[in-house]
């Protein structure tokens, strides 16, 4: 695939693309949540989008370990001022969400992309996405926020989140999304050990369905803490590195909170490899 379909963006798929955090909840586990700040939200967002990022991902509930779903009013509450400024910008905007509610009012609005941890299990979801025209990530998840890192377990973990975003990719289709729009993330951190994830990110590829760009978000996650033994503030240098591999195994989109360092070490692998091929 060349491009990716994202709303009224077409966006080549030749190197990795940057996808920065935007996150507008009060309880992030990287402690960048904007909660209701709409100001610093948006001053963010355009830090993030100066400093080289392709798409910004702006979210409104929280999804770490332990999180406590948000209600639809507060969420939309929290989303929508921010989203309505900077959908204007000329720039590709996913919402972070998984309500029905909430993708129909983010598309309204202006975004191009929903990124859904639930991979439009929810029965509304897939219609909602389907009579637009954005891009949908598909994400892997075992069990819910709450609970998923409670005790997960599988039998062969590759072979499971591939069989799940297999199943979705199909779902997709039969609702109407072509595979120029869909987008797939293993799910890093979500219902998964360290040793799931890093079983995933070996045989990164091996998660695909027929050739879908694939997503990692691995940025400050708490597999960089668990083997750097680094607090969430101290992870830049692990998640460099984790985007860096990321791009090197075949991701398509990063989604990072450190854009700019992202940028720089992406500029510097793009130059390396350009020059092996000369």
């Amino acid at each position: 695939m060349s491009d990716l379909h994202c709303g009224g963006f077409r966006l080549p798929l030749e190197r990795p693309l940057i996808m920065g955090i935007v996150n507008l909840t009060p309880d992030s586990f990287s402690g960048d949540g904007m909660g209701s700040d709409v100001d610093r939200a948006i001053r963010h967002a355009r830090h993030q989008l100066d400093s080289g990022a392709d798409i910004l991902d702006i979210g409104a509930e929280s999804s770490r370990p332990g999180a406590i779903p948000t209600p639809e009013d507060e969420e939309l509450r929290r989303l929508l001022p921010v989203l309505r400024e900077i959908v204007g910008w000329g720039v590709p905007v996913s919402v972070d969400t998984c309500k029905p509610a909430v993708m129909r009012a983010a598309l309204a609005a202006g975004a191009s992309m929903i990124n859904d941890i639930s991979a439009l299990r929810h029965p509304e979801a897939m219609a909602a996405v389907a009579a637009s025209d954005c891009a949908v990530c598909l994400m892997h998840m075992q069990g819910k926020p709450g609970t998923m890192q409670d005790a997960p377990a599988y039998g062969d973990v590759v072979h499971e989140v591939r069989e799940f975003l297999a199943a979705r990719v199909a779902a997709a289709r039969v609702a109407g999304i072509d595979d120029c729009r869909l987008v797939l993330d293993p799910g890093f951190g979500f219902g998964k050990s360290l040793q799931h994830n890093i079983a995933l990110f070996r045989t990164l590829t091996a998660t695909g369905v027929n050739d879908l760009p694939i997503l990692v978000g691995i940025s400050r996650k708490s597999m960089l803490g668990a083997i750097t033994g680094r607090p969430v503030e101290q992870r830049l240098a692990a998640s460099i590195a984790a985007a860096i591999l990321a791009a090197l195994k075949g991701a398509k989109i990063l989604r990072v909170h450190d854009v700019a360092d992202t940028s720089d070490a992406l500029a510097v692998l793009a130059a390396i490899e350009e020059g092996e091929r000369q």
